[in-house]
């Protein structure tokens, strides 16, 4: 039999099943006996069975975390990449090929989906810009465009072009 990993991790919904792999037995069989259960959200082993969590079980387990962790990630950035490949074949669709009862059909679903999506964006990116240029001179609606009822040139040294009357 070939060399097994000590360690086997049921994928779950959110986390795993953690078993320990035995192959020594006595008729050659492969045994896995469950060790534990893990939840990735909160990160929290809990022992299976009245069983101890050894260190090395628990090293072995947080590798196993991290690297799931990571994996999930890379997924998710891969999904989104995926969607922008599907908006562009979408683009393209609706271009050239699409009749017009096809885009009846999926034209409001698209916007409404775009919309979202957009405004989500946006939110998400003015946060990040307001948090990027905090400086503590601007006080409460400091930034960019003013305070309360501020527009474009309501921030610091006007925005007429004058400069000071003098």
């Amino acid at each position: 039999m070939t060399d097994l990993p000590p360690y086997y991790f049921r994928i779950r919904e959110n986390g795993a099943a953690v078993f320990r792999v035995e192959s020594e037995s006595r008729n050659r069989r492969l045994e896995m006996t469950q060790i534990a259960t893990v939840n990735l959200r909160s990160g929290e082993v809990k022992p299976q069975g009245g069983r101890t969590i050894s260190d090395a079980d628990r090293a072995e387990i947080d590798a196993w975390i991290a690297a799931r962790r990571a994996t999930l990630a890379a997924r998710d950035i891969d999904d989104i990449l995926r969607a922008v490949d599907h908006l562009n074949l979408t683009a393209q669709w609706a271009q050239s090929r699409a009749t017009p009862d096809q885009l009846e059909e999926v034209t409001d679903a698209l916007l409404l989906a775009m919309h979202d999506l957009r405004s989500v964006l946006v939110r998400k990116r003015a946060e990040r810009l307001v948090a990027s240029t905090s400086r503590p001179d601007n006080g409460p609606g400091g930034g960019p465009g003013g305070g309360p009822g501020g527009g474009p040139g309501g921030g610091p040294g006007g925005g007429t072009g004058t400069g000071p009357a003098g």
